[in-house]
């Protein structure tokens, strides 16, 4: 079970853009990558590609570029905080926050 998913509002700790937060749009499990929304954002230059349908625009594009997982932290309301599973009733795996103990 992967302590970090998509929609959660995390902050990074490391690296170029520490102390910023913002909220995971996608999770690469496999890889250990994250995508966070205006984080590790890159510089592409792209070309324009003409066709008879319009094509694309051509130019220098700003794109957010994956994250390692372990260089953000989950954030429980202003605080970042690691986390810990716990199994409820059903038997079914819950996140539980390590500060204030509360379920994420």
């Amino acid at each position: 079970m992967q302590r970090i998913r998509k929609n959660d509002q995390v902050r990074v700790i490391k690296g170029k853009d520490k102390g910023a937060e913002g909220r995971v749009v996608r999770v690469w499990p496999a890889e250990g990558k994250v995508l966070v929304e205006g984080v590790n954002v890159q510089t592409k230059h792209r070309r324009l590609q003409r066709s008879r349908s319009g094509g694309t625009e051509g130019g220098i594009m700003h794109e957010e570029a994956p994250i390692d997982a372990s260089n953000v932290m989950l954030l429980d309301g202003k605080t970042p905080t690691r986390v810990r599973f716990e199994q409820d009733k059903d038997g079914k795996k819950k996140r539980i926050a390590r500060k204030s103990g509360e379920e994420l």
